[in-house]
């Protein structure tokens, strides 16, 4: 498996070193213990390491057998010198909704690098990635990865919000720089394999990728080829995805000039720009109730956290 970028940290004077690893699991443990074929019930958390500020609080089952959980990072904050790493397994059968109670603030970083990077695997399962949004203040230096891995089996629902900047105050991100990556991989099976261009020897063909480079200075945020003069800039992704599942999205967003639909390899897209990240969260919380029906099979359940 290629690696997604990773941001180095001044090894001098380095912040909080936090890491989070969850793992969830679908069959019912005491079939198992008879030795009988697995059968799928209610998703367990059956893995949890974390090291630093880094945690998830309780599993939540608001809508049955789904396991909702949420992330937290008690410090409030990532700032210079932060490093946090998440790695997520769903294994085949189970399904997992991991959203975050509030938004990640990437504080001003006086000269230090501060990173998040997040691996997203599912085999054969269903997961959606629904974080709340990042803002990153005036003066932030960071570096964001997400790679999602999933197999032909698998179905998925994600987004990445990204504010720049406090709009709400005032106060734009004139100042700083971001790498921003997010990124779609999917498994293909050995005769596929030799009949196209795959990234490594796992068989993991590249589905979507995206890189955002931007700084306070950069022309990229005025310009209509950029950000278009736009605080907040966001991107959804949904698979296994048709035709009518973009059908109902393009009604959706009509009356929306800065958001648009595409569908790439069973893979729908929509990408959206406002002048703050509540109006992109909205619409893509909207998109996601649409979708979720026909791709993920169930009538969407709002995680309960969203209403505090």
């Amino acid at each position: 498996m290629t690696p997604v970028s990773v941001a180095r940290v001044d090894p001098v004077s380095p912040g909080w070193q936090a890491e989070l690893r969850l793992r969830f699991n679908g069959d019912i443990p005491d079939l198992l213990a008879k030795g009988e074929a697995p059968r799928r019930g209610r998703t367990r958390l059956v893995d949890r390491h974390h090291k630093g500020p880094l945690i998830v609080q309780r599993p939540f089952y608001p809508e049955g057998d789904p396991c909702h959980v949420y992330l937290v990072h008690p410090p409030g904050g990532v700032v210079g010198g932060d490093e946090l790493r998440i790695d997520v397994q769903v294994d085949p059968g189970a399904h997992a909704l991991i959203t975050t109670p509030a938004a990640t603030k990437f504080y001003r970083c006086d000269g230090r690098v501060s990173s998040q990077t997040q691996e997203l695997r599912a085999t054969g399962a269903t997961l959606e990635w629904l974080p709340q949004e990042n803002i990153f203040y005036r003066g932030a230096d960071a570096r964001t990865a997400t790679r999602v891995q999933i197999d032909p089996g698998s179905r998925f629902i994600g987004w990445e919000i990204n504010c720049l900047g406090l709009p709400a105050r005032g106060e734009p991100f004139d100042a700083g720089s971001l790498r921003l990556d997010l990124e779609l991989w999917k498994s293909v099976d050995g005769e596929a394999v030799a009949n196209i261009h795959c990234d490594d020897e796992m068989g993991n063909l590249p589905i979507f990728l995206d890189r955002m480079r931007i700084g306070g200075a950069s022309d990229a945020r005025m310009a209509r080829w950029g950000l278009a003069g736009q605080e907040a800039v966001g991107t959804l992704l949904a698979t296994p995805a048709a035709r009518e599942h973009v059908d109902s999205i393009r009604e959706l967003i009509a009356d929306e000039p800065l958001a648009a639909v595409s569908l790439v390899d069973g893979v729908l897209v929509l990408r959206a720009l406002a002048p703050q990240a509540e109006a992109v969260r909205n619409l893509f919380i909207s998109a996601w109730q649409r979708m979720r029906p026909g791709i993920i099979g169930r009538k969407a359940v709002l995680p309960r956290i969203w209403n505090t």
